[in-house]
C-alpha cells in the first residue's frame, strides 16, 4: 500500500521535523523541540536520531517524583521503543504543553471573578495555551500529558511503519514495532534508519493505538527502571546550583524581616579586606553580595549586617490570637453543606479543637538560580514548577521583552511546591544585570527559612452529633486560616508582593485551602465552613497542601468519636463507607497487612484513611513515645490509585509521602518573633533521619480507573495515623501539629 509524500511550508518545522495533527491547533505555535544534527522531530514530544535514540520531551519539573520516567514510559510503550535507547529532554515553555487539568483546578486563582468559566475545559485550555501554562503541581502530570504523549507516539509509530512499508511494498498495518525496530516477517529496520524518511508521510488521523495504555500490575517485574537514578547515584545529575559559566560570580543575599520590610542601612566599608568580594547589589527589600566564591559573598554580608525597616512583622503570639478570635467569633462562609443544618446547632456530643503550626518545606537544595545578562538578553538556569511565570517575572524585573529571556529548566533537589515561587529567579536576574557578569545566587538555609513562605497555620473546631450508640448523625468543621491559596494566586498570577497578596486576599473564603475537609463518610448532616482571618505571615503551598491538615482533623476526630462510643475504629469507619467500596477495600486489606489488633489499648497501632480526588489510601502506624520523643516503628499502607503506570515509582511516592508526613507530624515547623523565624537550621526542624525511618509496607488495590497521583496520599494520612497510634500507646490525645508541641 503506497502513500504519497507531503511537503510542509510551516516555518517552525525545521530539520526534517513533522508536527502531527497540526491542523487541530493554531499555526502560530512553533515546534518546541529543536532537532539536533542527525535528528528528526515528531510533534512536540519525540525526536529520533539516526542511531536509534528516542528523545522524549518532559514538560514538567523533575523534583524526585519520577516524571522523567513516567512520560517517556508512556511514549516507549506506545511507540515500541527500546527502553535502553530512551533519552529525556526538559521541554522549553510552549503553548503545546498546556496543563489544562491544572488550569481548570486553579480557575479560582487566575480567573477569580468568574472561576466557573475557568473550569470549562475549552476556556481553561485556551487560557493555558495563551499563557504557556505548564506548571507542575497537584499531581496533574499524567492527567495533562499521558494522552498527548501517547497520541504522538502512536502517530510516530504509524509513520515509521509507513516508511518501512513504502520500502518493502507491503501494507503498513502488517508491520510491527518492538524494541526499536520495525519488522515485517524476516525484514527489519531500526527506528533510526526510518526516521527522516518517515517524517515526510501523513499519519493516520485519529491515531491508531496498538497497545493498551502503559501500566504495571501489582507484583509485576519492573519493566521500566527510573531514567534519572543512574545520574543521581553517580552524582552527575545537574541541579540549579551545579551550573558553571565562563567568568561566573557567586551571590549571597539578605532579606528583611517577614513583614513590609525595606532595606534601611548598610556599611560597605565593614566588608573591607574580605578577599574575592566584587560588588554589592541593593534592591528595595534585599541586599546581595557578589564575589568570586559564595563563601566570600556570605561573609561580606555577615560583616556588613544590613538593617531593615519593617512593619507588620510576623509574630507567633499575634498569629495565634488572630486564629483564635476568628475561630470563636469571626465571620465565616459555608463551603459545603448537606442535610438539615438546623440539626447541627449546639449542644454537641463531642466538640474538640485542633491546631496546626506553620510548616516549612525543608528542601535539601535551597533556592538557587544562575543568570546571564548580555547584549539585551537574559538567560536563566533555574528549577521551577511554573517556568513561564518565572520567565515573565524575571523579564519584567530587568525591563526586557519576554522574547529576549530564555529559561533553561533544571531538576530540583526536592521542592514540595517550594519551586512554585520564583523570587530567587528575579533576584538572580537583577544581580546579573547590575553586576555585568554571569551570577549564581544561592540562598543560605537561614534565608530559606526567612523568605521561603511556610504552609499556613490553622485552627479547627470539630463538632459532632451522635445517636446513643455513637453513630454519627451530624458533622461540623469550622476552620480558621487565611485565604492561603488565593494569597499564593495573587503572587503568581497577579504579580503581587507578599504583603500585597495578603491584602488582596483578606476577607476572602478559599475552597482550595479547605480541600479534603469534607469527610469521606456518609453523614446525614454535614457542614464545613471557613472562618477567614488575615495574619502577618505570608503563606504558601506545600506538599499535601490542605489535605495535610484536613486529614489530621478528620481522622483524629473520627477516631476520638469511635473510642468515645466504645466502638472498634476500623468497623466504625467502614460502617459509614457503604458508598465507597474502594476505600473499604483499602481499609480491609491494610488491617490484614498490619495484623490490626482492633485498636487495643497500649498496642501502639493507629488507623487513618483519606481520599484525594480519585486516589484512596488507608494506613496503620505503630508508634510509641520514648524519652527523646516519638518513635514510629512501622507503617502499613494500602492505596487504590487506579491504573498504575509504574509500580516502582508509585511505591516510592507513597513511601516518600509517608516519610515526609512523619516530618510534618513530628517537626518541620518554626515559631516567629519580631518578623524572624526562631528555627534557622535544618538540623533543628526535627526531621526524620535515616535511622528514624520506620519499616514501611505498601500494597495497591488493582483498578482500571484512571491513574490518580500517589504523591500526596501518604503525606495526608501519616500525621493522624501516628496521633491515633500515640493515643493507643499512651492514652493521651495530641491535637496539635507538630505532635508533642503541646508539651512545650
Amino acid at each position: 500500500m503506497k502513500f504519497t509524500r507531503r511537503q510542509f511550508g510551516i516555518g517552525a518545522l525545521v530539520g526534517g521535523g513533522l508536527a502531527l495533527g497540526y491542523q487541530l491547533r493554531p499555526r502560530k505555535f512553533a515546534l518546541p523541540l529543536e532537532p539536533g544534527r542527525n535528528e528528526t522531530a515528531f510533534d512536540a514530544w519525540i525526536k529520533i536520531s539516526r542511531d536509534g535514540v528516542v528523545t522524549v520531551a518532559v514538560p514538567q519539573l523533575e523534583m524526585g517524583q519520577g516524571i522523567t520516567t513516567l512520560i517517556p514510559q508512556v511514549v516507549a510503550h506506545e511507540l515500541g521503543a527500546d527502553w535502553t535507547q530512551i533519552a529525556v529532554e526538559p521541554a522549553p515553555t510552549s503553548p503545546l504543553y498546556a496543563n489544562t487539568p491544572l488550569a481548570m483546578r486553579w480557575a479560582d486563582l487566575w480567573m477569580p471573578v468568574f472561576p466557573v468559566m475557568g473550569r470549562s475545559p475549552t476556556i481553561a485550555h485556551r487560557w493555558a495555551q495563551d499563557h504557556s501554562f505548564m506548571a507542575t503541581a497537584d499531581g496533574t502530570s499524567l492527567a495533562a500529558y499521558e494522552a498527548p504523549a501517547r497520541a504522538a507516539a502512536a502517530s510516530a509509530r504509524a509513520l515509521l511503519c509507513i516508511a518501512a512499508a513504502d520500502r518493502w511494498d507491503v501494507s503498513w498495518q502488517d508491520c510491527k514495532a518492538a524494541n526499536g525496530f520495525i519488522s515485517h516477517g524476516p525484514k527489519k529496520l531500526t527506528f533510526g534508519q526510518l526516521a527522516e524518511e518517515a517524517a515526510g508521510f501523513t499519519p493516520p488521523d485519529p491515531p491508531m493505538y496498538v497497545a493498551a495504555p502503559a501500566s504495571e500490575r501489582n507484583g509485576a517485574p519492573l519493566a521500566y527502571p527510573r531514567l534519572d537514578l543512574p545520574a543521581k547515584v553517580a552524582g552527575s545529575m545537574l541541579f540549579a546550583g551545579d551550573v558553571r559559566l565562563p567568568d561566573m560570580a557567586y551571590a549571597a543575599i539578605r532579606h528583611g524581616p517577614i513583614g513590609d520590610a525595606e532595606l534601611a542601612n548598610f556599611e560597605q566599608a565593614k566588608a573591607k579586606g574580605i578577599g574575592g568580594l566584587i560588588s554589592l547589589v541593593k534592591a528595595k527589600r534585599w541586599l546581595a553580595a557578589v564575589a568570586t566564591n559564595w563563601w566570600a559573598a556570605e561573609q561580606a554580608l555577615k560583616a556588613i549586617a544590613p538593617t531593615f525597616n519593617a512593619s507588620h512583622r510576623a509574630d507567633t503570639a499575634k498569629i495565634e490570637q488572630a486564629l483564635d478570635k476568628a475561630l470563636q467569633r469571626g465571620e465565616s462562609e459555608r463551603l459545603f453543606e448537606r442535610g438539615e443544618l438546623d440539626n447541627l446547632a449546639a449542644p454537641y456530643a463531642l466538640s474538640l479543637r485542633y491546631e496546626v503550626a506553620p510548616a516549612l518545606h525543608a528542601t535539601l537544595e535551597t533556592a538557587s538560580a544562575t543568570a546571564r545578562y548580555a547584549n539585551g538578553k537574559l538567560e536563566l538556569w533555574v528549577a521551577s514548577q511554573a517556568p513561564e511565570a518565572a520567565r515573565l517575572a524575571a523579564a519584567e524585573a530587568v525591563g526586557l521583552n519576554p522574547r529576549n529571556v530564555v529559561l533553561y529548566p533544571m531538576s530540583a533537589g526536592g521542592s514540595f511546591d517550594r519551586r512554585l515561587e520564583h523570587d530567587h529567579a528575579i533576584e538572580a536576574a537583577v544581580i546579573a544585570k547590575e553586576s555585568g557578569r554571569p551570577v549564581q545566587l544561592m540562598w543560605s538555609r537561614w534565608q530559606e527559612h526567612l523568605a521561603g513562605w511556610p504552609r499556613t497555620p490553622v485552627s479547627a473546631q470539630m463538632s459532632a452529633k451522635t445517636t446513643g450508640a455513637g453513630d454519627l448523625t451530624g458533622w461540623k468543621a469550622r476552620l480558621a486560616l487565611p485565604a492561603t491559596s488565593k494569597e499564593f494566586g495573587a503572587r503568581m498570577f497577579g504579580g503581587k508582593t507578599p504583603r500585597g497578596a495578603i491584602t488582596a486576599s483578606k476577607g476572602q473564603s478559599d475552597a482550595m485551602a479547605l480541600a479534603g475537609a469534607i469527610p469521606p463518610y456518609a453523614i446525614a448532616d454535614t457542614l464545613v465552613e471557613h472562618a477567614t482571618v488575615s495574619i502577618d505571615l505570608p503563606t504558601a503551598r506545600l506538599r499535601g497542601n490542605a489535605h495535610g491538615y484536613t486529614a489530621f482533623f478528620n481522622e483524629s476526630f473520627v477516631d476520638e468519636l469511635a473510642h468515645r462510643a466504645r466502638r472498634e475504629p476500623l468497623s466504625y469507619r467502614i460502617a459509614m463507607l457503604g458508598h465507597d467500596p474502594r476505600l473499604i477495600a483499602c481499609l480491609q486489606r491494610v488491617a490484614t497487612l498490619a495484623e490490626w489488633d482492633a485498636g487495643a489499648d497500649a498496642s501502639g497501632q493507629g488507623l487513618a484513611c483519606h481520599l484525594i480526588d480519585q486516589g484512596r489510601i488507608a494506613v496503620i502506624a505503630t508508634a510509641r513515645r520514648g524519652e527523646i520523643g516519638v518513635r514510629v516503628d512501622k507503617i502499613c499502607a494500602v492505596a487504590d490509585i487506579g491504573r498504575i503506570i509504574n509500580l516502582d515509582i508509585a511505591k516510592q511516592q507513597i513511601e516518600g509521602g509517608l516519610v515526609f508526613g512523619i516530618g510534618l507530624a513530628l517537626g518541620s515547623s518554626t515559631a516567629y518573633a519580631d518578623g524572624l523565624p526562631l528555627t534557622g537550621r535544618l538540623r533543628d526542624l526535627g526531621l526524620p533521619l535515616l535511622a528514624d525511618c520506620p519499616e514501611i509496607q505498601v500494597e495497591f488495590i488493582g483498578s482500571e480507573a484512571e491513574p490518580a497521583d500517589p504523591g500526596e496520599l501518604g503525606v495526608a494520612v501519616a500525621a493522624p495515623a501516628i496521633a491515633n497510634a500515640l493515643f493507643s500507646a499512651t492514652g493521651l490525645r495530641f491535637r496539635k501539629l507538630p505532635l508533642l508541641s503541646e508539651d512545650e
